[in-house]
């Protein structure tokens, strides 16, 4: 009897699972994302799922040249536009601070995408112990497969 009621849990959980997938989709193309306005550069904030469960339960600012931009919950995709330059990407520390960060050149007419992510600081080549969080530039061939299974969280 315990081994049908844990396939059935398990049965529970796979379709909610896929419903929920279904709905982050429906968000995604439903979205009413707004043109690029010439000259401008638009950037994808995207939170992917951490390794291992690492720092799960928290949702890290991300910051645009020292100034506040959004937080960044997992399973979510935001974008901001901003006048091109070069604009330096951190995210708020959780657990043991790796100070990663990536410094961006941002021309006009372009999009860019950056993952927000939770990695063991040993992966940074950090000698202290723990996790922490890094933004990193993701590859467009990489980063658009990920966007209509994310919470579409639109400008921010």
């Amino acid at each position: 009897m315990t081994s049908r009621l844990t396939i059935l849990i398990c049965f529970g959980l796979l379709m909610l699972a896929g419903c929920m997938a279904e709905q982050a989709e429906k968000s995604w193309q439903q979205a009413s994302i707004p043109p690029l306005q010439p000259g401008m550069a638009r950037v994808w904030v995207l939170r992917t799922p951490s390794q291992a469960g690492l720092i799960t339960g928290a949702d890290p600012m991300v910051y645009a040249n020292g100034a506040p931009l959004a937080q960044s919950p997992v399973f979510t995709v935001y974008y901001h536009d901003f006048p091109p330059g070069t604009y330096r990407f951190t995210v708020q520390a959780f657990g043991t601070p790796a100070h990663l960060f990536d410094t961006v050149e941002l021309a006009p007419d372009t999009q860019t995408y950056l993952q927000v992510q939770a990695i063991p600081n040993w992966e940074a080549g950090s000698t202290v112990g723990g996790a922490s969080f890094a933004v990193l530039t993701m590859a467009p061939e990489i980063a658009k497969p990920y966007l209509p299974t994310m919470k579409y969280l639109g400008e921010r």
